[in-house]
Order: structure tokens, then sequence, then C-alpha cells
């Protein structure tokens, strides 16, 4: 076992798979000699060589238009944004042809790319950086939308992300780059479609992903020093989502709390709470619970930011009301 950042353990990802299979190689805006903007891609163009860590203009619809061609001819592209918020710029690249293209050429294509890179709510980096695209893409037909929270799961979800057929959208937060932890010394693979049972409890199911997964961490440490039990459940994959885990969690708590950092509306919660209530209502003792961002654009201010996202005492709080009105 060996300590290691998050960042660290996407770079041990991206650099086993391109050992592995010489179809896999990175493409984006200075992944090359600069080593990508979070320092995922360092040192990997003088392993590889330019042809396998291409840097690219500035023009994410373009070199994401190529990557899918590149898939299309039977390479393995991973690019990286080096901000999820510029591949909105990409977004027809990554809906009309990424996620499609296997199904309107009638399977004759299949499309195994990953875009991944830097996410969410950072600390002032402003509303064009501070995107949560998760939400944007969920209703996008082909696509797997995968978000890492630990080192652990990220490289073994990279691993994953790499080897599917499929285009797979990696989300990585921006303020978990530098998280630490004791990495397995051999190879592993973690499923795409799963989530993590990051806790058992009795009194109520917490479901949350990404950078959220360590704020109801934090918020648990709270609510057992009252007594309090809840059961974590890490989503992992937002497309699909493993109803079957969630199911099971319910079946024993009865009562759920979605915490996200995605705004409100249209957000990941609002399609989970969906599920929930559409296959697993009777199973409830109480209304689903979403704690959500606010719909607005992220300020610049960090106080002000700060208070659009949900935070942990926030999430204390909603626990104790909800276990309040089921005494």
């Amino acid at each position: 076992m060996a300590e290691t950042l998050l960042f660290n353990a996407l770079r041990q990802a991206i650099d086993e798979e391109m050992a592995r299979d010489e179809t896999v190689f990175v493409m984006g805006e200075d992944v090359g000699h600069y080593g990508g903007s979070y320092k995922v891609t360092k040192d990997l163009a003088k392993k590889y060589g330019d042809l396998r860590v291409l840097d690219t203009p500035i023009a994410e619809n373009s070199f994401t238009g190529m990557a899918v061609g590149a898939a299309m001819t039977g390479l393995r592209p991973i690019i990286e944004g080096m901000n999820m918020g510029f591949l909105l710029l990409a977004f027809n690249q990554i809906s009309n042809n990424a996620g499609m293209l296997r199904y309107t050429s009638g399977g004759n294509f299949t499309i195994p790319m990953v875009i991944r890179g830097p996410g969410g709510v950072g600390r002032q980096l402003g509303a064009e950086h501070s995107q949560r695209l998760e939400a944007y893409f969920q209703a996008v037909p082909g696509l797997k939308i995968v978000a890492c929270s630990t080192p652990y799961n990220a490289k073994g979800l990279l691993k994953a992300a790499i080897r599917d057929e499929n285009p797979v959208l990696f989300f990585e937060h921006v303020l978990l780059y530098n998280l630490k932890e004791n990495l397995p010394d051999g190879e592993y693979v973690l499923p795409l479609d799963k989530a993590e049972l990051v806790r058992e409890g009795k009194d109520v199911t917490i479901l949350t992903y990404s950078r959220m997964r360590h704020h109801c961490t934090q918020a648990i440490k709270t609510l057992e020093k009252q007594g309090i039990d809840p059961e974590l459940i890490d989503l992992i994959s937002l497309k699909p989502i493993d109803m079957e885990t969630i199911a099971k969690s319910v079946k024993k708590t009865h009562r759920v709390i979605i915490v996200e950092e995605c705004m409100k509306t249209a957000g990941i919660a609002a399609e989970v709470m969906s599920l929930i209530n559409e296959q697993l209502f009777d199973e409830l003792d109480a209304p689903v619970l979403r704690l959500s961002s606010q719909d607005i654009p992220t300020p610049y201010n960090g106080t002000l930011e700060r208070l659009t996202i949900i935070q942990p005492d926030n999430i204390v709080e909603a626990v104790q009301n909800m276990l309040a009105l089921n005494v």
C-alpha cells in the first residue's frame, strides 16, 4: 500500500492503460509538456511521445470531434478538458456524435473514449469555472457518467472507463485533487455502474457523490454523537443510476436525503428522486429530501460562494428535522 494523491492516482491509471494498450492516447490543452492543468498527465509526454500525448489548440469542439473520429477507427482517446466548463463548446460533438454514433450507425461503430477533467465549485474560481456539467449531459442517450470521489475509486474507475466501449464522461472535483489515500500495490479495476456503500446505518439513507461525499462524512461525525445512525451511499455512477443499491438501503431505512453540489432544478437529485418515487414509493416513511446548490451562477466572493452550496451543518439539520418528523 502506498499513500497517493488523487491526481497521481488518475495519472497512474492513464499511465498503466497507455502501457497496456497502445491504442490509448491523451489529447487536450496543455496535457503534454506542461503536464495538465492539475498535473494529471505530468511526464506522460516524455514517456510516450507527442503522438500519444497531444497538445491541442484552444478549440474544444475541434479536438473533441477529432477524438470521436479516432475512436470510430479503433483508437481509445482520453480528452482532458482544462476545465470541464470549457467542454460546453463541444456539446454537439459529445451529444450528437459521441453519444449517438453507435446507435445511428446501426452498431457499426463503437466510441470508446473518455472525457475527463476538473469541475465543480472550487474556491473563488468564478461562475464560468465552477460548472457542474453532470446535469447538462444527463439526458443525452449513449453516454455513461461517472464521478470519482477518492484516490482509490478515481484510479479504478478511470481504468474501467478507458477500457469501456462507450463514451464516458468522467468528472473529477477540482478540490479533491490533493486528497490522500493508501492504494493497493496491484492492479484493480472498479465497475462503472455501481454505487458504493460508504457507511452502513439504519435511520436514514444519505445519497451523494463527488466532493459532497466528504461533506456528508463530516456531518455524520456530528450525527453519530447525537445517537443518529445514517447510511451513506456514494452514487459514483450518475448514468446509469444504481437503483439496486439504493433500493436495498431504502427498504432498510425508509427515509432518503440526497446531497449534491449540482443545481436544484433538473439536477442529479431530481432524477434520483423521480426514480425512488416511481420504484420505491411504498417503502418511504417521509418525502425524499434533496439538498442542492442554489440556481444561480456561482459568485466569485468567497462568502457568497460558500452560501450557494450545501455545507455539513445543512446536512446535520436536514437529518435532524427528518427524524424529528418521524419519531
